[in-house]
């Protein structure tokens, strides 16, 4: 539901007649938005109607005693969430959980039983990192050094040192990260929050998806999918290219030109087909979805052009972010768009650093086969453009409103697989910053050469709840009832971590 605290500030929406009056039509889209919001009012709405009124009507008297905006639980900290996720599973070990054991182990046998046996190899022995770590911030967290500029960061940062996953398989340890579910098909966070949250700027989508620019991260869209939410609720996808980030199919070919009249025809055409659709199918979300992508697509013309053109940055921001470093500047855009979409009313953004597992050199953190290699190629990526979103959220004073998540899908391995490490679903770490987290600060451990988790051991749930939490929802309230079971993003687990929050 709108925050009038931040919509006030926001453009106003956009009309389909004034998309037409930029660029002269709009094929596709449908006419007479007050007209079409009142029929589907009027008929029941489809599910996403009677979703949103639900939650609200089940919120009602707790936001009345509280005097909160609908579907809010309880006083938020955070208005938007920016995820950054590394394809591949970057190595923990090598870069936020310091291990002084495992440096002084170093050659020798990992398992001297030899009856172990990792994801995909028998262990090595054991190695340290490459990087040296070092001690950073008034608050003396450790970091390697194959991050520098983020070390700079850390006290706006807290580290979960204690995170595992269910899956040593990168399909379906991304879904859990990204939905809470090993399986897909399931609603992600990002569709989550835009249900519970709702939009803080109609002319932008409440949840928006930066893939990679070299390809789509293990199961593709189903990371960013709606699930058995209403389907108005998944992620909208930019494109991204390596040397720019667009909205496909804002403007229509010339080809496709034809006269007001024609337009209008075959908008009302087009209503009418969906009137009668709609009536005989009052369960089927997906034509209301597509309704209302229709009617963002015209109000995207409006909007879009002005979030993707950068000529509004400064030299010194594009500096800071890694523009004009080629292999820098394609995340760096992704990251520095990020910061664009929140600041203009965005609730999730999502963004991916690497691309689906390819024959090496592999296009992401997954280092099998030479991790100094493959982490020296990612990192100095990964840490100019990161550390440089934190830092130009905080100098613009989002980032006490922005909530920012770096994870992967699990860790890697302590020990040797041969130049590379293996696959370490059991302990991985990932961090926080702004919206109301406590920086400078580390929660739970793995043991003392980064194997298991063993100290306040966390999971995706415990990371989606405390995220919810930030948000101003109950995790164990925002619901959807479908196949006889009130499902939820947590699933039945999760619980807020307390020792992260401010």
């Amino acid at each position: 539901m709108r925050d009038s605290r931040l919509s006030t500030s926001m453009p106003p929406r956009a009309s389909i007649r004034d998309a037409r009056a930029i660029h002269g039509r709009c094929p596709g889209s449908v006419r007479g938005l007050g007209t079409r919001r009142a029929f589907l009012q009027a008929a029941g709405g489809g599910l996403g109607w009677l979703g949103c009124c639900a939650l609200a009507s089940r919120e009602s008297q707790g936001a009345a005693a509280s005097e909160l905006p609908p579907g809010l639980h309880h006083a938020p900290r955070a208005k938007s969430v920016i995820q950054v996720f590394c394809t591949g599973a970057m190595s923990h070990v090598d870069t936020f959980d310091y291990k002084p054991e495992l440096e002084r182990r170093a050659g020798q046998p990992f398992d001297p039983t030899g009856e172990l046996q990792f994801f995909g190899s028998k262990p090595g022995v054991c190695m340290p990192s490459h990087w040296p770590f070092r001690q950073h911030g008034e608050s003396g967290l450790w970091m390697s050094d194959l991050l520098p500029r983020l070390g700079e960061c850390v006290d706006d940062m807290a580290f979960i040192h204690s995170m595992h996953s269910k899956s040593a398989l990168h399909g379906p340890a991304t879904f859990m990260m990204t939905t809470g579910f090993l399986r897909p098909n399931f609603p992600s966070m990002g569709a989550w929050i835009a249900y519970g949250l709702g939009s803080l700027n109609d002319n932008l989508p409440s949840f928006v998806v930066l893939p990679d620019w070299r390809g789509m991260p293990p199961g593709g869209a189903l990371n960013w999918g709606a699930g058995f939410l209403p389907a108005m609720h998944q992620g909208t996808s930019l494109r991204v290219r390596e040397d720019r980030i667009e909205m496909p199919n804002l403007v229509p070919p010339d080809q496709l030109a034809w006269s007001a009249q024609e337009d209008d025809a075959t908008l009302e055409a087009i209503l009418e087909l969906d009137r009668r659709h709609l009536a005989s199918r009052a369960g089927d979300t997906a034509l209301e979805a597509r309704i209302e992508a229709y009617e963002m697509a015209a109000r995207l013309q409006l909007s879009a052009p002005e979030v993707t053109d950068l000529s509004d940055e400064t030299a010194a921001t594009l500096e800071r972010y890694g523009f004009g470093i080629p292999e820098i500047e394609p995340f760096a855009r992704q990251c520095l768009m990020a910061r664009r979409l929140v600041e203009r009313g965005v609730r999730f953004v999502q963004l991916f650093c690497g691309a689906d597992n390819v024959p090496p050199p592999r296009p992401n953190w997954d280092g099998h086969e030479d991790i100094k290699v493959n982490h020296g190629k990612h990192g100095p990526v990964y840490d100019r453009a990161v550390s440089a979103l934190i830092q130009d959220l905080k100098t613009r004073g989002l980032l006490d409103e922005t909530l920012v998540i770096g994870s992967s899908e699990f860790g890697r391995q302590p020990a040797a697989q041969g130049k590379g490490r293996d696959h370490n679903p059991d302990a991985f770490t990932v961090w926080l910053a702004g919206g109301g987290v406590r920086g400078g600060t580390a929660w739970g451990a793995s043991d003392e050469l980064g194997w298991q988790a063993v100290e306040n051991r966390s999971t995706t749930y415990d990371l989606h709840a405390t995220c919810l939490h930030l948000l101003g929802i109950d995790h164990t309230r925002l619901t959807w009832y479908h196949d006889g079971i009130e499902r939820r993003l947590t699933d039945v687990h999760g619980h807020v971590i307390d020792g992260l929050i401010a």
